[in-house]
């Protein structure tokens, strides 16, 4: 039927005018009319059954089928050839479809061991792929939701001392400073975060919370939608709260929680006024209970010392939204500067500097409490990238191993007419199946390993394909990127066949890309293998390190206990009690553990210098107890003596060495001015590690200082623990009734310092298993495939009195090399990636060939077992039935 026979009356239903113009581009001029035609009489049928929506897009389905490399040859010149070519009828490409999916079907269940192999290793590498982008992709989302957040910045702080190291936290008075001196920001939001307070709805009902004091400009700044309460007046009104939904209903159920009291710590009571949207998984703002600034100084007053620009806390927080079109360079260089210069004087003003952080910054920044590095995040992007191609290898692998035996298969179908185009895409069919089938079983793998993975990292992965757009496309292009990298080249050497060589079996290895090709594939794949083994073994070697190293105090059967009110009768009396328990060796009260995060960094001037030191110096409050609880050795001096308020000081070996002294002696009894309080230089302590293994030992002294105390030490028996842990219980819960019984042991804190690098060897561990695993299905395929092809081999060498051990050399020494070859390409990748890594440690382990050594042993022995897994099978059988069979 031709175009100008058609009706044009109703235009409204006429089909996609884009699509015909596509179609008549692309077809061949002797088909292109009778094409065209058939599909405008479908196109009326569809319209009458379907309506016109669903006809138009059933129209351009049709057409996008049509897009196949037979249409866009042009008719032949030969007038023979397009006499006879205007007489065939091209085949409609449903059925077209139709029938590459029957052959591909038929085909995948006469070689099934081909098939499930095929299946298995491109479903993990696909799970592990999905497992990856969820991973980064929730990492890359947070704080995302904010308005403006190109205009959010956090201000921090540098201390310019011999080195340059930072705080989250600034001064108190700088947000308020900031506010009333300056005006390129629309929000200054102060914010200070408290952990683990006690909240009680009455005596028996108690909770342990993560608080925040904030100004009503914060919670502008982060988003935090409020569903009950006038977002007008919250935080505005002293002795108030806000708190989220999931507060209100693990507090009150199904009661209202407006208007209902709240008592923090047994020093502050607030109202309910409103209640916030429950806060995102992607948030580094975890504090679900939001209490005006101003009544900090009521909770802890020590936070907000009046006026004192030398304090910096980590957790006292500043955040800005900067006016549309103010540069945050020039904040940064000009008026943060001018903020120092302003409330310093001009030592100090070099010492204290500020600097805006961009809020996507936040969670990656690991010199300001990242939770997570984005380098690690592309390592992980990589790995997931390895393991993909891995599982592609596999493919090609055995698809071109295969090739041979369908020879005859494409010679015959070649015979019959069958054009190279037909026979690479019939190809690709077969490869599409699988690899849909692999990607919904990864999808299937992925959703049973979240839950492990979520409780592993402590994070919230969710995974909704159907929703998430971002998924949903990289699911697409994955399966894409999957079919044409397996597929394609299997399908252009099938494709390429000389029909006489195949039909008279004529066909040699070289014919199929040759071994040759197949080696450089099982190399590619073992060196990402043997990539990932030494890479484990590394970073377990390090992590082992950090655990067993000597950190130069006592961290076994050291039990942690909170301190819920430090005024020295309490603690006293605390003393007292649990000193005379059973089991109790020591008792010390103290603001940090000898090894911890929480340490901040002050001035120090010593003796009558006339200014401060170009260094910085740590500052731990401890009492006298603390250095024979933790066996830290004294070199020189005294302990201090027992005191409440600041009069002594211990310094360590470093600090001494600062203060680049003749002699450790020459310290002793001199004073000291640390954090502007002066006292006396009694003692130095022998260095130990109070930072993880990531930093150097830095000037570090202890003082006392009762107001600081919040947690207290207890050296135990281990012999009886569980006795012990119910007798301390006991006696602090009959000295702090209204407050939770919690602990934790010393070991704890020190693992929660490499809580990253634990992550880190967890997720390569798993890969690295996935990769062995991915390898040996490929091994097990190939030494299928050639024993196969060895099956008359075998038997005349058995004939002929060959061993089952020479036999399994027939198939092994083809590997053998292999492996070492991969071995000799991954290991310097492998010693780069794994020094820069190991460059984040001040102290580590030296790389030697022993870890190298480990990592081929180990691939060697994997390898080995799996060929001879298949190998022996082959070996043993009958000789004289392979021989008649042949």
């Amino acid at each position: 039927m031709n175009r100008t026979n058609r009706s044009h009356s109703h235009k409204s239903v006429a089909p996609p005018r884009w699509a015909e113009r596509l179609l008549t581009r692309i077809a061949a001029p002797h088909i292109r009319d009778e094409v065209v035609g058939d599909l405008y009489e479908l196109y009326q049928k569809q319209l009458q059954r379907y309506g016109p929506t669903q006809a138009r897009l059933l129209y351009m389905l049709e057409i996008l089928l049509l897009v196949h490399p037979r249409l866009w040859r042009k008719q032949a010149q030969s007038p023979y050839v397009a006499t006879k070519s205007t007489h065939y009828s091209q085949p409609n490409p449903l059925t077209m479809l139709s029938t590459y999916l029957k052959i591909a079907w038929r085909k995948l269940n006469r070689h099934k061991s081909y098939a499930v192999i095929n299946v298995v290793s491109l479903s993990l590498g696909i799970a592990c792929a999905i497992l990856i982008f969820t991973l980064v992709n929730y990492h890359l989302s947070f704080d995302s939701f904010q308005t403006d957040q190109n205009r959010i910045y956090r201000i921090y702080t540098e201390f310019h001392g011999e080195k340059v190291t930072y705080s989250t936290g600034v001064p108190n008075p700088l947000g308020e400073a900031f506010r009333r001196d300056y005006r390129v920001a629309d929000k200054v939001g102060r914010i200070a975060f408290v952990p683990k307070r006690v909240v009680a709805l009455s005596p028996q009902k108690k909770f342990e919370e993560d608080l925040a004091f904030a100004d009503p400009d914060f919670l502008r700044l982060a988003g935090f939608p409020l569903l009950q309460g006038n977002p007008q007046t919250a935080l505005q009104e002293r002795n108030t709260a806000l708190i989220t939904e999931r507060i209100g209903q693990k507090y009150f159920g199904t009661q209202d929680p407006i208007g209902q009291l709240l008592r923090v710590d047994d020093s502050l009571v607030v109202r309910i006024t409103g209640i916030l949207q429950n806060l995102p998984p992607n948030t580094d703002f975890r504090s679900e209970i939001y209490i005006p600034f101003p009544n900090l100084k009521d909770h802890s007053p020590w936070m907000v010392e009046k006026d004192w620009w030398f304090s910096v806390n980590k957790e006292m927080q500043c955040f800005i939204r900067l006016k549309p079109g103010v540069s945050a360079a020039l904040v940064d260089s000009l008026i943060l500067s001018a903020i120092s210069d302003k409330y310093y004087d001009k030592e100090m003003a070099k010492y204290f500097r500020f600097k805006l952080q961009p809020l996507a910054d936040v969670h990656f920044n690991p010199n300001l409490r990242g939770h997570t590095e984005k380098k690690n995040l592309w390592t992980f992007v990589l790995i997931g990238f390895f393991l993909v191609v891995t599982a592609c290898v596999n493919f090609i692998n055995l698809a071109t191993a295969q090739a041979l035996g369908r020879a005859r298969e494409i010679g015959v179908r070649k015979a019959l007419g069958s054009q190279r185009g037909a026979l690479f895409w019939q190809f690709m069919t077969e490869t599409s199946l699988i690899a849909g089938l692999a990607m919904m079983i990864g999808l299937g793998l992925t959703y049973l390993a979240l839950p492990y993975v979520n409780q592993w990292f402590d994070i919230g992965l969710v995974l909704h394909p159907l929703t998430d757009g971002y998924l949903l496309i990289f699911l697409l292009v994955l399966l894409l990127i999957v079919i044409f990298c397996s597929g394609a080249y299997p399908g252009l050497i099938l494709s390429r066949f000389q029909p006489v060589l195949a039909l008279k079996g004529k066909l040699v290895q070289q014919s199929v890309g040759g071994f040759s090709l197949r080696k450089g594939l099982v190399i590619t794949q073992f060196a990402i293998s043997q990539l990932l083994i030494i890479g484990t073994l590394i970073i377990t070697s390090q992590m082992r390190y950090s655990q067993q190293a000597d950190l130069g105090f006592r961290k076994e059967a050291m039990v942690i206990l909170p301190v819920p009110d430090n005024k020295t009768p309490k603690i006293n009396t605390l003393r007292a009690q649990l000193s005379g328990l059973s089991g109790v060796k020591n008792v010390t009260f103290f603001d940090t553990p000898p090894a911890s995060e929480a340490l901040g960094s002050t001035s120090i001037r010593f003796a009558s210098r006339p200014k401060a030191e170009a260094f910085s110096i740590s500052i731990k409050s401890a009492d006298n107890q603390y250095i024979p609880t933790f066996s830290i050795p004294i070199l020189a001096g005294r302990n201090l003596n027992p005191s409440d308020t600041v009069r002594e000081y211990l310094l360590n070996e470093t600090a001494v060495k600062a203060l680049q002294l003749a002699s450790i002696q020459d310290v002793i009894g001199k004073t000291a001015t640390i954090n502007g309080r002066p006292g006396t230089i009694v003692g130095v302590m022998k260095d130990f590690h109070y930072k993880s293994f990531h930093a150097a030992i830095e000037p570090l002294c202890l003082t006392t200082r009762s107001e600081n105390y919040g947690s207290c030490g207890v050296n135990v028996n281990g012999a009886h623990l569980s006795l012990t842990l119910a007798s301390l219980e006991k006696a602090w819960t009959a000295l702090y009734p209204s407050s939770i019984f919690s602990y934790r042991f010393l070991d704890e804190d020190i693992e929660r310092l490499y809580k990253l690098d634990t992550m880190l060897l967890r997720l390569i561990q798993g890969f690295a298993g996935i990769a062995i695993f991915l390898g040996c299905l490929g091994l097990y395929g190939l030494v299928s495939f050639m024993a196969a092809q060895k099956t008359k081999e075998i038997g005349v060498r058995k004939v002929l009195g060959a061993s089952t051990s020479s036999i399994l050399w027939l198939f092994g020494k083809e590997f053998m090399g292999l492996l070492l070859l991969a071995f000799a390409l991954a290991a310097p990748l492998a010693w780069w990636i794994m020094e820069r890594w190991l460059a984040n440690f001040v102290y580590r382990i030296e790389l030697g060939a022993g870890l190298f050594s480990l990592a081929i042993l180990v691939t060697f022995m994997v390898a080995l077992l799996t060929v001879s897994f298949r190998s022996v099978k082959a070996a043993q059988m009958n000789p004289m039935k392979t021989l008649r069979a042949e």
